[in-house]
């Protein structure tokens, strides 16, 4: 459905995503809110883990009631607190979604509406509409 652009002329992506991805005429597009690391009820894990976990399984209950999936997905925004939860947040991620054709930035912030945040991913989807 979406194709990824990744020119020859210009460096390769440094992890598993594309710079740039191309959506076709007459798709819904699905633009989400950050999703922070927090259960039903409120919960927040003190495990960075566990947040990313959890900021995943709030984007798919969110994907599941536009009627797509993490396939569908175009771009991940992630904010992390910390540069060493990089590589666990990619571990997360790499869970949910395959290949590579999505757009990917990850922020370095010092910190979320409450100190026991960690970790906060907003997506943007889109599929063609039937």
């Amino acid at each position: 459905m979406h194709r990824s652009i990744n020119p020859a002329t210009i460096p390769a992506p440094l992890a598993r995503y594309s710079h740039g991805i191309l959506v076709p005429p007459g798709a819904e597009l699905l633009v989400t809110s950050g999703q922070l690391g927090s259960a039903p009820g409120g919960h927040v894990p003190d495990d960075v883990e566990a947040q990313c976990v959890l900021c995943f399984e709030n984007i798919k209950e969110i994907l599941a009631g536009a009627g797509m999936t993490f396939a569908d997905v175009i771009r991940f925004n992630a904010f992390v607190t910390d540069r060493a939860f990089f590589p666990i947040y990619g571990a997360v991620r790499s869970r949910y979604v395959e290949g590579d054709a999505f757009a990917s930035t990850l922020v370095i912030v010092s910190g979320f509406t409450r100190p026991e945040f960690k970790v906060e991913v907003e997506i943007t989807a889109a599929k063609v509409a039937k």
